[in-house]
């Protein structure tokens, strides 16, 4: 844009000359009168004389054009508060874009790497609580509500027992019971000593490895004690004595609160059937790692290592302390199986289960389960009978592994589909 108005204001000046030139006549003509002898007529318009531009005048029209024909650079305010002003300006815009570009482009980033997920996430069953399948976070939950809701029946210890195991971390979970454990043997093995029958809450172990541990005080009031206010210090008080009662509710309860354990989660397959295009996504969801925070902050140090590493000539000891390293990073590791006819059957597996449950797994999906077969490894391994017993990560399945199913047999294979027609629903369209 300068430039076209440069060259407009251009071509106005070089019509200004030849309009101040006068009328144009031929060579043979008369000569002409000068401006100062020809009278002008009353018709004639007269330009009417102007004053010589001044200095400051000459100069304002200079820098007029001249930003006329600037094209990219311009004059840049070197004060300070000019300074601040562009600043904020800059910062302003930098901080529009980048809201900008948090709103829907990462939305529509994180809905593509779902995309390429091969599956969405590890799910468990609990049959202890329900036939529900759910992600182990929500499971948490949902043990917790189960166990607080046993609180108001006649098997409150239990369940406070296992609210202690299953709602806590282990490193707040062990020093209550072993806490509980010592208050409760105390008072079977002297049961006449009443120090033994009162526990002062603001006493410092009882304030660090009890009072604030999930289901510990519900324990204590399952086992007779109350609180009661004694000289203005609170105490739990065990108020009957085991002698009157007998001691087999405390027996009981102690022997509840050590041999309490976690509730253990069943992993579930999540079994899904796979033409060979959809086989083609093997990026696994976070669920998979075995994230923690030493690693986080190795992260870039394994980058670095790697590259360097990439130049050196290693040993079979030192790729496979590098292998383990790599696969140490997984908790679950997902086992696809190809069968003759293209079909993929895919399932989640932790990684120290065994191979013999992954054999296990295909068996209960085919639709021959009688007939004899063996899978193969990746690198054309077959597996025999002593592998079955080794854990998937002590054969390097991990973390996303394809299996190829072959019959022992394939003379005597029985015609038709590998696996049961249910589970050939679970193919989804393309």
């Amino acid at each position: 844009m300068p430039k076209k108005l440069a060259q407009f204001f251009a071509r106005k000046k070089e019509e200004a000359k030849f309009k101040l030139a006068g009328p144009g006549r031929k060579l043979n003509a008369d000569p002409q009168p000068t401006t100062s002898q020809k009278k002008p007529s009353k018709e004639a318009y007269v330009k009417p004389s102007r004053k010589e531009l001044g200095l400051e005048a000459r100069n304002a029209a200079a820098a007029a054009m001249a930003r006329c024909t600037k094209k990219d650079t311009k004059e840049f305010n070197t004060s300070l508060a000019a300074i601040q002003a562009q600043v904020r300006r800059e910062l302003e815009a930098e901080r529009k874009a980048k809201e900008e570009s948090t709103k829907t482009p990462q939305v529509d980033a994180s809905q593509d790497a779902r995309k390429n997920l091969a599956v969405k996430g590890v799910y468990f069953r609990c049959p202890l609580v329900s036939e529900e399948i759910l992600p182990k976070s929500e499971w948490r939950t949902k043990i917790k509500e189960f166990l607080y809701d046993q609180l108001n029946n006649e098997e409150s210890g239990l369940s406070a027992c296992l609210i202690i195991q299953n709602c806590n971390t282990k490193e707040k979970a062990d020093p209550c019971v072993e806490t509980l454990t010592k208050y409760l043997e105390n008072i079977i093995n002297f049961p006449e000593e009443e120090k033994y029958r009162k526990i002062r809450m603001s006493n410092r172990i009882f304030s660090d490895k009890v009072r604030h541990v999930e289901g510990a005080i519900e324990f204590l009031h399952a086992a007779g004690f109350e609180e009661q206010t004694i000289d203005g210090d609170t105490f739990m008080v065990l108020f009957s004595k085991p002698e009157e009662d007998g001691t087999d509710q405390l027996q009981m309860l102690l022997d509840a609160l050590t041999h309490a354990e976690k509730i253990n989660l069943e992993i579930d397959r999540n079994i899904q059937v796979l033409l060979p295009s959809q086989a083609k996504k093997n990026e696994l969801p976070q669920d998979f790692f075995r994230i923690s925070l030493e690693e986080l902050k190795r992260e870039q140090q394994l980058k670095t290592e790697a590259m360097e590493s990439s130049l050196v000539l290693k040993t079979k000891a030192m790729r496979d302390r590098e292998e383990l390293r790599i696969i140490n990073r997984y908790k679950y590791t997902l086992i696809r199986v190809r069968f003759p006819d293209g079909v993929y059957l895919q399932g989640t597996f932790n990684v120290y289960e065994k191979l013999l449950q992954v054999h296990e797994f295909v068996q209960s999906c085919m639709k021959h389960e009688t007939v004899e077969f063996h899978l193969v490894g990746p690198t054309g391994h077959k597996f025999e009978e002593e592998d079955l017993d080794k854990s998937l990560y002590d054969l390097r399945l991990v973390p996303n592994i394809l299996l190829i199913f072959s019959y022992d047999d394939p003379d005597s294979a029985p015609p038709g589909n590998y696996i049961k027609e249910e589970l050939l629903m679970l193919i989804q369209p393309l």
